[in-house]
């Protein structure tokens, strides 16, 4: 899958799980509701021990699929890299390390680093983001905020992160977002809850 068919299946998708665990076992729990689900676009975040090898296990278990890895919370290019030889297919990171966007865009992989000012976003666009996580976006008003953006830059594909939840995921979709992110307000409960959780969000997002 390749940079344009990964940005078009998270468009398609419309939702992002971050996924955080203490443990390679509790994340693969979720993973696991969440496909349930119907979700095929999942962020494995750097905070989850032994990350780039659940990222290996599971780039290979879902290679002949529709789902797509993508790694989270990556900090540096040296941990990109990582990622990517694991078989991670989006690299996503709270802040913009230029290092990092560039050898994405030198391996034609999908990057979405963070920002969250319209200097910030502009700047990430500008340095070769794919896509811009703004976060976090609560801080800054929530869906209103991403429609006022999106007003000035509607160039710019935008994913609201940082206080998504599900009453307010469609909000920040109808505002003009490219997807959501969404982490604990998705992720923290029972796996038979994230699985019919993941089902009601996909399809209130598609009937928006």
């Amino acid at each position: 899958m390749d940079k344009i068919e990964v940005i078009e299946k998270i468009r398609n998708t419309k939702i992002i799980p971050v996924i955080r665990a203490n443990s390679t076992d509790k994340a693969q729990i979720i993973i696991k509701a969440l496909i349930e689900g119907g979700i095929d676009v999942l962020e494995i975040t750097m905070t989850i021990p032994n990350a780039v090898e659940l990222i290996a296990r599971l780039s290979d278990e879902y290679k002949n699929t529709a789902i797509v890895i993508g790694a989270g919370t990556v900090l540096d290019a040296a941990t990109a890299q990582k990622c990517v030889r694991a078989g991670a297919k989006f690299i996503v990171s709270p802040i913009l390390n230029v290092e990092t966007v560039s050898f994405c865009n030198q391996c034609k992989i999908t990057v979405m680093p963070g920002a969250l000012t319209p200097t910030e976003i502009f700047t990430a666009r500008e340095a070769g983001a794919d896509i811009v996580k703004v976060f976090p976006v609560s801080a800054m008003g929530g869906a209103s905020y991403i429609k006022a953006v999106k007003t000035v830059f509607p160039h710019i594909e935008i994913v609201p992160t940082g206080g998504v939840n599900l009453e307010n995921a469609v909000d920040y979709i109808k505002a003009g977002a490219l997807a959501v992110g969404m982490g604990s307000e998705l992720t923290k409960d029972k796996e038979s809850t994230i699985t019919t959780n993941a089902g009601n969000l996909r399809n209130k997002i598609n009937r928006k």
